[in-house]
C-alpha cells in the first residue's frame, strides 16, 4: 500500500464502495425467500451500511440442499487432491487482489482498525486457504500390517455437508479456520457469518465462484441466531463448527444430539492468565506484550490475556511498565491508519462491558481507564483499563468480559500462580514469563490450557500450531493438519485376498 493512503483516503473509498447484502445459495445472490432484512450498521460511527437478507429455515433448507447436492455430484467431493488446491489457490489470489477492498469492509463492518484489517486480519485469511489447499495433497492414509491374507487400507474421506458459524472479531479469519480445512478434505460447506459482521463473508462468496469452485460447494446465509439454530437443528447437515460464547455453543450441542447427532466442534471462551515471574529477564517487554494481549483488537479476542498474574516482588516495576506502554492502546477512527485501537463492536457489547467495571469497581482497584468515548458520532470507544484485584476471586478476575479490560492479580509463589491460573471454567490459552527452564518446564506441564506461550504472548501466526482450548473452552482444534479430522470421517477398508 502506498504510504499517501491516509485516512482521508478510506474515508473518501468507503463512500463508493459497494456492498452486497444478499445471501450467497447455489452459486448466486439471492433474497430471502420471506424478503425479510436487517440493517447492518458501522460501529464506527453508528451509519447504516447495507440492507441484509434475514435468512430463516427455508433459505437454511435452500442452502443445505445445495450443498448436498454439490457433494453427492461431486463436483468438489471427487476432484483430485491436486484438484482442490488448484481452485483453492486461485481463491487465495483472488482475496490479495481485493485485500485494499475486503479490508475496508471489514472495518466499516467491525470496528476493527484499517492497519489491523489491512496488515494482519486479510493476510492471516489468505495464509490459512493457501497453507490448506498446500497441505490437501500430501495427506496420506494408511496401510495397516495385518494377516498376510488380508490388505487393508485406513482412509479419510470428507464428511458431506459442513456447517460454519463464526463470531463477529474476525470475521473472515475465523470463517477461514473454518472453512479453508472443510473445503480442503471435499466437503461443501454452508457459512453463517455473525449478524453483526456479515458483508465481507458475503463479499468472498462471490469470488470463490469467481475462482472456479462450483456453484453449491460454498454458500453463505446471513441472519441472527435462529439462522445458526436451524443450522445446528438440520438432518442433513453432518458436520457444525462454532466460534463464541459457552451459551451459545451449548446450545448448538443440544441441538445437534436432538436432531441427527451431527459432528460439532466448539471453540469458546477463555479467561487466560499471562504470569509474569519475578525472574524474568525482560519486565519492559512482559509489560509490552500483556498491553498487546488484552487491549488488541479491543480486547474482543477469546484468548486475549485478560488476567495478568505478577509475582510479587516485581508488581510495582511491571505496574509502572504497563501504565506506560498502555497509552499506546487510546481509541481512535479506524480509519486512519495511526489508529492501534477501534471502536467496540455494538451498544450491547459496550453495555456488557460497562456492568463489569461497575462490578470492578466495587471488588477491585481501578488503576486507569474505564470510561467510555464519542470519538466519531454515536460510535461506542472505550479507554484500555486495567484493575489491580483484591484476591484471585473476584468475578472480574474469573469471568469473560470481552473488550479492554484487564485484571491483575499479584501472588508469591508458583503455586499459587498456577492454581489461580487454572481456577477458571476456561482453558484456552495461557503464558508464563521466567528465565528459569525448571519453572518454564513445570508451568507449561501444569498450566491447563491450548496453548501456553513462554515468554512472549500470541506473537507467532503459524497455521502449524492447533488452536482450541481445555474444559470449558471447547473441543477440537482449528489449524495444523490435526483441523482436518474435524471434517472427515477414518474409512477402515479391508480385502480378502485368497
Amino acid at each position: 500500500m502506498p504510504e499517501s493512503k491516509d485516512r482521508t483516503y478510506w474515508l473518501d473509498k468507503a463512500q463508493t464502495l459497494p456492498i452486497e447484502g444478499r445471501a450467497f445459495i447455489d452459486g448466486a445472490y439471492v433474497d430471502a425467500q420471506n424478503r425479510a432484512t436487517f440493517t447492518s450498521f458501522s460501529p464506527i460511527d453508528g451509519a447504516p451500511l447495507a440492507s441484509v437478507a434475514q435468512c430463516a429455515s427455508a433459505d437454511v433448507d435452500l442452502a443445505v440442499a445445495a450443498a448436498r447436492r454439490s457433494f453427492e455430484a461431486g463436483v468438489w467431493s471427487d476432484l483430485s487432491a491436486r484438484e482442490r488446491k488448484a481452485l483453492l489457490l486461485n481463491w487465495a489470489q483472488l482475496l490479495e487482489a481485493h485485500t485494499q477492498e475486503l479490508a475496508l469492509l471489514e472495518s466499516l463492518d467491525s470496528g476493527k482498525p484499517i492497519a489491523d484489517t489491512l496488515g494482519g486480519d486479510l493476510p492471516g485469511t489468505i495464509y490459512c486457504l493457501r497453507w490448506f489447499a498446500e497441505l490437501i495433497d500430501k495427506v496420506h492414509g494408511e496401510v495397516p500390517a495385518t494377516d498376510p491374507q488380508f490388505f487393508g487400507t485406513v482412509t479419510q474421506q470428507p464428511m458431506g455437508v459442513v456447517a460454519a458459524v463464526v463470531p463477529w472479531n474476525y470475521p473472515l479469519l475465523m470463517a477461514a479456520w473454518k472453512f479453508a480445512p472443510a473445503l480442503a478434505a471435499g466437503n461443501s460447506v454452508v457459512l453463517k457469518p455473525s449478524e453483526k459482521t456479515p458483508l465481507s463473508a458475503l463479499r468472498i462468496a462471490a469470488l470463490a465462484l469467481q475462482a472456479g469452485i462450483p456453484a453449491g460447494v460454498f454458500n453463505v446465509l446471513s441472519g441472527d441466531g435462529h439462522t445458526g439454530r436451524a443450522l445446528s437443528l438440520h438432518a442433513d447437515v453432518d458436520c457444525i463448527a462454532f466460534t463464541g460464547s459457552g451459551k451459545v455453543g451449548r446450545e448448538i450441542a443440544k441441538n445437534a444430539a436432538a436432531s441427527n447427532l451431527k459432528r460439532v466442534w466448539l471453540e469458546l471462551g477463555g479467561k487466560s492468565a499471562n504470569i509474569v515471574m519475578a525472574d524474568c529477564a525482560d519486565i519492559p517487554q512482559a509489560a509490552r506484550s500483556a498491553a498487546a494481549a488484552i487491549f488488541a483488537n479491543m480486547g474482543q479476542v477469546c484468548s486475549a490475556g485478560s488476567r495478568l498474574l505478577v509475582q510479587r516482588s516485581v508488581a510495582d516495576t511491571l505496574l509502572s511498565e504497563l501504565m506506560h506502554a498502555t497509552q499506546a492502546y487510546q481509541p481512535g477512527h479506524p480509519l486512519d491508519p495511526a489508529t492501534v485501537t477501534g471502536a467496540i463492536i455494538d451498544g450491547g457489547q459496550l453495555q456488557q462491558i460497562n456492568q463489569y467495571l461497575d462490578i470492578g469497581r466495587q471488588e477491585a482497584t481501578l488503576l486507569r481507564g474505564g470510561r467510555t468515548l464519542q470519538l466519531a458520532g454515536t460510535g461506542a470507544y472505550l479507554e484500555p483499563t486495567i484493575f489491580l484485584a483484591k484476591d484471585a476471586s473476584a468475578r472480574i478476575a474469573n469471568e469473560e468480559i470481552f473488550g479492554p479490560v484487564l485484571v491483575v492479580i499479584v501472588f508469591d509463589t508458583l503455586d499459587e500462580a498456577i492454581a489461580i491460573a487454572n481456577q477458571t471454567e476456561y482453558g484456552l490459552a495461557a503464558a508464563i514469563w521466567s528465565s528459569d527452564i525448571n519453572t518454564v518446564h513445570t508451568a507449561t506441564r501444569r498450566l491447563k490450557a491450548g496453548t501456553v506461550w513462554v515468554n512472549c504472548y500470541d506473537e507467532l501466526v503459524d497455521m502449524n500450531f492447533p488452536f482450541g482450548g481445555f474444559k470449558e473452552s471447547g473441543n477440537g482444534r482449528d489449524n495444523s493438519v490435526h483441523a482436518l479430522s474435524k471434517y472427515t470421517e477414518l474409512k477402515s477398508t479391508i480385502l480378502r485376498c485368497r
